[in-house]
């Protein structure tokens, strides 16, 4: 097992929380370690600087800290509860204690695992009706969610062309492992081909006022069907990954049903969408922003295999992830 650091192993004791749980479960993403306990959940974020998120200092963590509960409670308001510090006393790590913080985390309630999409889809208990419950939801908060100026100008051919260019960049190194060399062409000469030959539709997205501060990370994982629907863990550390054209959006939880094999469920999902929001325009970039949020997660899982706290096992599991997202992002084109 890969060795955690001190204030880590010490969080994984009860008796730092002041609820004093019964036990307390890790869970690591690459940028964060979460910490499970009976009724909370507290999220500290890694010291990394992994280019697209810097958290490297005391002071830009706590920041983004706020900065992830102001954005969730647009979707999630009695879900994200605070930010509250992590103190050292005679060599005891605390959490929520006054005193000097040395960390600082957020802390939500827990929501129950087992009603979580992901873990649903597996157990073939994802239905027609939920997935339109969704549609709608999102529908409404697209429609609310803020744009302006520069929002929009996040909906541009430059900035498109900087983010599908970035994903090819940072995944090169990736060639023979996760992706193969033919792969990795075919779905960069596509995805240039799209943007060059539908310019006009993407400024005209720009002019509609399509382009959102959206949620950013809309996968499976990140909704849960309780007495409401919660859609959680938004984006908060670049702006640039939120503000998007709604059908990149609509398009991240579609493909991520297709991925879990469930096509009727992405296309229920899609026409609900479209009835809510009137926006029949998006099905003209639904694949190419399939094709794009496919190749994104397949670049996540890839980044996932150079972390030093993660198990062999996980790698196993995150390297056969990788490949079949990137085997999806090729069937879109």
């Amino acid at each position: 097992m890969p060795k955690l650091p001190e204030m880590v192993k010490a969080l994984l004791d009860p008796k730092a929380y002041p609820e004093a749980p019964q036990r307390v479960e890790l869970v690591q993403t690459q940028m964060s370690f979460v910490f499970l306990t009976d009724t909370y959940v507290y999220k500290v974020k890694k010291p990394v600087n992994l280019g697209y998120l810097d958290y490297t200092t005391l002071e830009k963590r706590q920041f983004y800290c706020h900065r992830e509960v102001e954005l969730n409670r647009r979707l999630c308001p009695d879900v994200y509860l605070s930010v509250v510090p992590i103190t050292q006393d005679k060599g005891n790590f605390l959490i929520e204690v006054q005193g000097e913080a040395i960390e600082y985390a957020v802390k939500m309630r827990r929501l129950p695992q087992e009603a979580m999409m992901d873990v649903l889809l597996t157990n073939n208990r994802v239905s027609s009706e939920m997935v339109t419950k969704v549609a709608q939801k999102l529908a409404d908060f697209h429609h609310r969610a803020e744009t302006n100026a520069t929002i929009s100008t996040f909906g541009n051919l430059d900035t498109i062309t900087q983010n599908t260019e970035e994903n090819f960049t940072q995944t090169e190194k990736y060639i023979g492992n996760t992706i193969s060399r033919d792969k990795y062409q075919h779905i960069k000469d596509y995805t240039d081909s799209f943007t060059r030959q539908n310019a006009p539709l993407f400024q005209k997205r720009l002019v509609d006022g399509r382009i959102r501060d959206c949620h950013g990370d809309l996968h499976a994982a990140h909704i849960c069907f309780t007495n409401d629907i919660y859609i959680y863990d938004c984006i908060e550390f670049n702006d640039r990954f939120r503000y998007c054209d709604v059908a990149s959006e609509v398009a991240f939880l579609a493909m991520d049903l297709d991925h879990y094999q469930r096509a009727d469920l992405s296309r229920s999902f899609v026409n609900a969408y479209v009835a809510q929001s009137q926006d029949k325009e998006l099905l003209k970039l639904l694949n190419f922003y399939k094709c794009y949020r496919a190749y994104v997660r397949g670049k996540v899982e890839s980044f996932m295999l150079d972390d030093p706290h993660i198990s062999a096992e996980e790698k196993a599991r995150t390297l056969a992830n990788a490949r079949s997202y990137f085997e999806l992002a090729q069937s879109y084109t």
